[in-house]
């Protein structure tokens, strides 16, 4: 049973139980597309893959709203036997998105900051765990939890602008990246880049991070979008069981040692957030974001 106000974990097909492609012969299926207030979902039938943009400008920063909406997506694209892969990319330019809404972190109720929490660690384990195939399109900056949605993802491309970084910069804000950001880091580019990054809170112009191996590779901006379609085309020429199997091999001890502790992890952050030091930190960061706009 799942406790009231929490997404059920991913109604996951058995990995036999995708449709296969479209077979030859039949007419193209259109190209479905749904949209919400924050995130817009394109899904391509005849090609089985999907993109879903970004849409909560300025920053599409990971509010509660957005991060509902954007497991309600995930969730809806899993359990549609026509789609085999996700790429997500941002309809706002200059920012793929932000990281963590401040103001949800910020005069907010123990309530109010184990719901956000919550769903920051649905949204993780479903797109960490995804049967699909997980292309990041990064068209811009993508701090904090945004460099964590792209660690989540199979495979990172990113705009080869050295104006647009990419990293987990949580220590620079005075707060300390969960136990799971750091693993979703660690896997993809090793421990010691990982602890140095994380202790710096650094954020990586795009041609470090590709050095690094945060991303794996760059291309122009007006290319992304052909890229991704060819590298998600080159994945899904694999049958899905094998690939399915080995992602879950992969990940799985990462995804179940959170599972294990996420009430822990959920209180953890509620002390941690409610310090006044770390309050007294957010308010100063958003007073700088203010002044920055201004």
């Amino acid at each position: 049973s799942v406790p009231p106000g929490v997404l059920p974990l991913c109604r996951r097909l058995p990995a036999w139980g995708r449709a296969p492609r479209q077979p030859p012969g039949l007419p193209l299926a259109p190209c479905r597309a749904f949209s919400n207030n924050k995130i817009m979902v394109e899904l391509d039938e005849s090609a089985g893959v999907a993109t879903m943009k970004f849409k909560s400008p300025p920053v599409n920063s990971l509010s509660l709203d957005f991060l509902t909406e954007f497991c309600i997506s995930l969730e809806k694209l899993e359990n549609n036997r026509a789609c085999r892969g996700v790429i997500i990319t941002s309809a706002v330019p200059k920012i793929f998105s932000s990281g963590l809404d401040i103001t949800e972190m910020c005069g907010k109720s123990t309530e109010h900051y184990a719901e956000f929490w919550r769903a920051v660690q649905e949204m993780w384990l479903r797109l960490y765990g995804s049967n699909m195939v997980t292309v990041a399109a990064v068209n811009g900056s993508s701090p904090a939890g945004g460099c964590l949605i792209a660690l989540s993802c199979d495979y990172r491309i990113m705009v080869e602008n050295p104006k647009f970084s990419i990293g987990l910069n949580e220590a620079q804000l005075g707060i300390v990246a969960p136990f799971w950001f750091k693993d979703t880091f660690v896997n993809v580019v090793g421990h010691r880049v990982a602890e140095r990054s994380l202790q710096l809170g650094s954020l990586h112009p795009a041609p470090e991070a590709h050095k690094f191996g945060l991303v794996d590779e760059l291309v122009p901006e007006e290319k992304v979008q052909e890229k991704a379609g060819a590298v998600m085309a080159q994945w899904l020429a694999l049958p899905d069981h094998a690939r399915q199997l080995t992602k879950s091999m992969m990940r799985k001890a990462v995804l179940d040692r959170l599972v294990a502790h996420r009430e822990e992890d959920i209180q953890n952050f509620i002390t941690f957030v409610s310090k006044e030091s770390i309050q007294k930190s957010l308010r100063m960061y958003m007073e700088m974001l203010k002044k920055k706009k201004g």
